[in-house]
């Protein structure tokens, strides 16, 4: 039986009146994997931040024991100017320079550039260095915050390597369900101040949760019927001297009688996308299009793309390659350098990236962004149940724009998208913000819209769902139609990854 390394014991944690953990209970064991999931805010980044020693926990204990060597990967950077490869993996490891070269190779970093200023790497690379670092440390306990948000998909399956190979115990925050599938053997769910450990994986988790539910609905129904029955007895038979003694002891039951508390299962969120207005057949097409930023460093050379009516196009490559940019020229939030971009008849194109919250009027509320972006078909109602769709509650509604966080603005510029009721959506990484439910339900919605979409996600399981195609980005700065399925572009890197692996 594997030792506990960390337990937590009745840990509590407010900010102000509002109570982020209350009463927390959960032993992380040797070599588990453990997912870490839960909604904005319930307060996962503050768990790690006590786990380290950066806060501290109003009451309860957490008893490490001597094994116990934590090390953290951050969401945010920490790399000093002009700093070399080298020498930001040994500052964070502490450890010689000559130990990172050792390792350095089964990283997949070269002499080249372990000797180059870190910020000068690529985002992927620099994930490398970070988990060269990690490795470094020899820690029992990794605690890791997010860490394949905005990561390309070579990367992240580095990265998924990475900890599927880690003897010791991980503690992993990740709204990504595919990557939280293929990396953990426990989750951990932080929900109305609390926390619960399920064994097993993240699919397991959503089956334990609906048993539990199943199990607790039925105890509430047959305690409630005992109730019924004891009110009914008493009611009857109370006032009679022979059954008084049996109502009494009927009474001091009742009031015995356990209370069972069912917490609602996450709201399954269900988006409706109306109908689009109709367009020709072809929706765009470029033709030997230059695409970038400027015509003396374009990122796309002789760019061959068409795009016809219900096309659910997913663009994909590795970061750096140009997906964004390609995405804008597109829908023409971008000018082509070169080439030719046709239109097709009657196209309206959506247009979602994070920095159109910009555009938002931030002394508007949640609701009247949403309503003042819609389509004059679009009802108010039909905002409303966006809105709650999109994970915000009647009461968030009313908050104006300037009050929500980066997070709550990205969900309103999404839902203000949805509305416009375009017959062509362009969306750039539109399940960031979104809990599991939320990015199932727009799934959905995307698979039975009946316009074309044109989309960049480093979302597995979303691209998997949604996309009909593939348009891959390869290193010889061109776009090619992937002839096969994404799970066959995904197994193809895959493979790419253990030849390089060796």
């Amino acid at each position: 039986m594997a030792a506990a390394l960390l337990q937590l014991k009745d840990v509590r944690k407010s900010f102000g009146a509002r109570v982020l953990f209350n009463g927390v209970d959960f032993t992380i064991n040797e070599g588990e994997h453990v997912g870490v999931i839960g909604n904005n805010g319930a307060g996962k980044t503050t768990l790690f931040d006590i786990l380290i020693g950066r806060q501290e926990a109003d009451e309860g204990t957490i008893t490490r024991s001597r094994a116990l060597h934590i090390a953290y990967l951050a969401q945010h950077d920490d790399f000093n100017a002009d700093e070399t490869v080298v020498a930001y993996v040994a500052r964070l490891a502490q450890v010689e320079a000559w130990e990172v070269d050792v390792l350095a190779h089964k990283f997949g970093l070269s002499e080249e550039q372990l000797a180059m200023p870190v910020t000068r790497l690529s985002g992927g690379y620099q994930m490398r260095c970070k988990l060269l670092a990690l490795a470094l440390q020899r820690a029992s306990l990794l605690l890791l915050d997010e860490p394949s948000n905005y990561l390309d998909l070579d990367t992240t399956l580095f990265l998924e390597h990475f900890l599927q190979e880690f003897t010791g115990a991980f503690l992993l925050i990740s709204h990504d369900r595919e990557f939280l599938r293929r990396t953990t053997d426990h989750i951990l769910e932080i929900e109305n101040a609390e926390a619960t450990k399920f064994n097993g994986s993240l699919e397991d988790y959503f089956e334990q949760k609906r048993l539990l539910q199943t199990q607790l609905e039925a105890r509430a129904r047959s305690l409630q019927e005992r109730r019924e029955q004891i009110l009914h007895f008493v009611a009857r038979f109370g006032a009679k001297a022979t059954k008084a003694r049996q109502a009494q002891s009927r009474l001091k039951e009742l009031r015995k009688m356990e209370v069972i508390d069912i917490k609602p299962l996450p709201v399954t969120a269900r988006i409706r996308l109306l109908s689009p207005t109709s367009c020709g057949r072809t929706v765009v097409r470029l033709e030997k299009g230059v695409v970038g930023y400027s015509s003396s460093v374009p990122i796309l050379k002789q760019a061959h793309v068409t795009i016809e009516r219900g096309d659910r196009v997913a663009i994909t490559g590795a970061n750096g390659r140009g997906k964004t940019t390609l995405l804008k020229t597109l829908v023409g939030e971008l000018p082509l350098l070169a080439g030719e971009r046709t239109i097709g008849h009657n196209v309206q194109f959506s247009y979602f990236a994070q920095h159109v919250t910009e555009r938002l009027q931030t002394h508007h509320t949640v609701l009247e962004a949403l309503y003042q972006a819609k389509d004059p078909s679009v009802t108010e109602q039909d905002a409303r149940d966006l809105a709650g769709a999109l994970l915000f509650t009647k009461d968030d509604t009313a908050k104006t724009i300037r009050l929500l966080s980066g997070g709550e603005r990205a969900r309103v510029a999404l839902g203000c998208v949805l509305l416009e009721k375009s017959n062509c959506l362009a969306l750039d990484e539109p399940t960031n913000h979104l809990d599991f439910a939320t990015t199932e339900a727009l799934s959905q919605a995307l698979q039975s819209y009946r316009g074309t979409i044109i989309f960049v996600s480093h979302d597995r399981s979303f691209v998997r769902n949604v996309a009909t195609k593939i348009f891959a980005l390869e290193g010889d700065q061109t776009v090619l139609p992937y002839p096969g399925t994404y799970d066959d572009y995904v197994w193809g890197m895959q493979q790419r990854l253990k030849e390089t692996l060796g």
